[in-house]
Formats: C-alpha cells, structure tokens, sequence
C-alpha cells in the first residue's frame, strides 16, 4: 500500500470510530481535552537525535510536478526523534538570514533549537537539535501551571521573543538575550478582547513588524491572530498590540478555512498559513498573501490564495511557517507541521520557493 493510500486509509479508519489518533487538532481538540499536566512536558534542557528522511516529490502521483500554485518545490523532510517529548510542532522562526538556525516549539510548552543541514538547495537533516521547558517568571516550566501549555504561536523582534498561548489566550514575552531558551517569560499585556477568544480556537498566529520596516504604518507592532474566533460578520479576528495604532482588525474568512500562522515578508505581504479538515476530503492547507498596510484598527482585509494542498500531496497538520530570502534573492517559504504525538501522524518540514 502507498503511503498516501495509508494516510486516507487511516483517516477513513478514524472517520469509522476505530482511532481518533488520526484525527488532526482541528477536528481532535474539539473533542478531547488536553491534561492539565501535558504528557510530554520537558522539565529540563537536553540536547537530542532528531532523524531525518526526504521526500523527493510533493506530489506522489506525479513525481515530476515541481509547480504548485505561486510556490515551487524544493525539497522535504520526514523528521522523527528518539526523544520522547519530540514533536507537536506549532511554530516556527529563523535566527538567521541564511534559513539554517532555528527556534521553534510545541504546543506541549517545549522549545526547539537548531540547524538545518543542505546539500546545495535541498534540506537533508538537522543538526545540534536542543530541546529546553518553556520557563514563567519564576523559572519554573509554565507547564506546572494548569492550561499553561498550549504553545501554538511565535515571533521575534530581534533577541525578543512573543508566545501565544491558546488555551488562556495570553502572550508570553521572553529575552533572549538573556540566556537563550533559558530565558524566563512575562505576560504581556493584551487587549481584552484577545483574552475572550475561544479556548481551542484562540491565538494560533503571531508576527512582529519590524521597527525599521520602511513606509509600513504598523512598524514596531505585534499582529495577532485567532485561529477560529469569529466577528459579528462571520470573519476571524485579529489583533494590533502596541505600535502606532492598537486595535483590532478581521481577515476575511473563505472556504471554511481556520488560520494556522503566518509569516511576513520583506516586500510587505502578509502570507497566511491555513487549514481545513473534513471527514470526506482530509487534510486541506493553503497560503494567502495580505497586503500589510491593508491592516488597521476596524479593517476587513482579504488576499489571493498563492498555494493549495490536501491529502493527494505530502502534508500534515501543517502549523508553523517562517521565510528567509537566499543570496540569490530566492524567497524560501518553510512549513513545519505538527503531529499531536500521534504515531499516525508525521512531524513534516517542507520548503518551497515563492516564484510569483
């Protein structure tokens, strides 16, 4: 049987009753509830074996399609560890311009820290992978305060570090510069409106407009946006947190579909990072691209879909995205995808270039 005859197999086997492991967090998280005490919680740091294997083609069926929508296909990898606390992967951010050094965590309250190793173009493993506990202002792992653990946002402005965690809608500020992922957070202050998002549908994208973004009315503000919290007119809701002009905005909802993050690029376009699930077409994802000074206080902002996938291409519960540009002047789209710990699902890195 082929892999993708399995994963529909396996979400077909879910939809019959017989697991609900196959279910992705869109579907699950409605249904079952996370412990207080998330099973896979770090307590301290360590460095760990994180194996990699590739994908050639992102489209099984047709092996030499490369062109999906505006991006193009580079290279992928199947990541799997060892470790026991690995995965769960909900965002993702380079700390570097060459698209190499990482940050990223789980939604179990975890950083991750990295490197990805090329050949030429093509990722083919990762390299000094570390995992820390996420630490409160007492330096104790949020995860030993119940519902303090669902991680499923991040950015970066510079060595400061913002984390949104879902299940309390709260934004958790950390200094890097202070000890890396040693570095002990605070709780920012939010809008109130943020805070009344829903529990399993809440802060699921976080961006930070640089300061030093040229002609962009948002520099120095940090975006927010709720994964499934809706407005009076049916749109999802999103946030502007300091900054010249605090407020909250709504992006146009379409398809049915639920924000998973997002990324900024440098040329001002906001790419957001979607994602579906039905019982009778799977997995669906796709990126849309906003243009950034559309947003402000009161806005309803709507953009192209660039990039669509379902279960016939190498996807899984894609969550995290980040771009780098390349010395050739290359904008490199990376997705990381999160398996909820589930041996049916697949902790997936995928790379594409933006060619429109």
């Amino acid at each position: 049987m082929s892999t993708l005859q399995s994963r529909r197999s396996f979400i077909g086997h879910a939809a019959a009753g017989f697991s609900t492991l196959a279910l992705p967090r869109l579907a699950q998280a409605q249904a079952v509830a996370r412990p207080a005490q998330p099973e896979h919680a770090v307590t301290a740091p360590a460095s760990i074996e994180v194996n990699a294997r590739p994908i050639p083609s992102f489209e099984p069926r047709d092996r030499s399609r490369v062109r999906f929508g505006s991006l193009q296909y580079r290279s992928g990898l199947v990541l799997t560890s060892p470790h026991r606390g690995f995965g769960g992967l909900s965002g993702l951010r380079f700390l570097d311009d060459k698209g190499e050094r990482f940050l990223a965590l789980s939604d179990q309250g975890a950083w991750f820290t990295g490197a990805i190793r090329y050949a030429g173009s093509r990722m083919v493993g990762l390299d000094d992978v570390e995992v820390a506990p996420m630490l409160n202002a007492e330096g104790r792992p949020i995860t030993e305060k119940r519902l303090w653990y669902d991680t499923e946002s991040l950015a970066r402005d510079g060595s400061t570090v913002y984390v949104g965690l879902e299940r309390v809608n709260q934004i958790m500020r950390f200094d890097f510069a202070s000890g890396g992922t040693r570095a002990r957070g605070e709780v920012l202050p939010t809008p109130s409106g943020l805070r009344k998002l829903p529990t399993n549908k809440g802060l699921e994208a976080l961006v930070f407009v640089p300061k030093d973004m040229k002609g962009q009315p948002l520099a120095g503000t940090l975006i927010a946006m709720s994964e499934g919290g809706i407005d009076a007119d049916g749109n999802l809701i999103g946030f502007l947190i300091g900054g010249p002009s605090p407020g909250q905005f709504s992006v146009r909802r379409t398809d049915k579909q639920f924000i998973s993050d997002a990324v900024l690029l440098p040329s001002g376009e906001l790419l957001i990072l979607e994602r579906k699930f039905s019982w009778f077409t799977g997995i669906n994802i796709r990126i849309r691209s906003l243009p950034l000074k559309a947003i402000a206080p009161g806005a309803v902002v709507d953009g192209p879909v660039l990039f669509e996938a379902d279960l016939g291409h190498e996807v899984d519960n894609m969550e995290g995205i980040d771009a780098h540009v390349t010395a050739e002047g290359e904008t490199v789209l990376t997705m990381v995808s999160d398996d909820n710990f589930s041996l049916l699902q697949r902790t997936l890195l995928l790379q594409f270039t933006l060619v429109e």
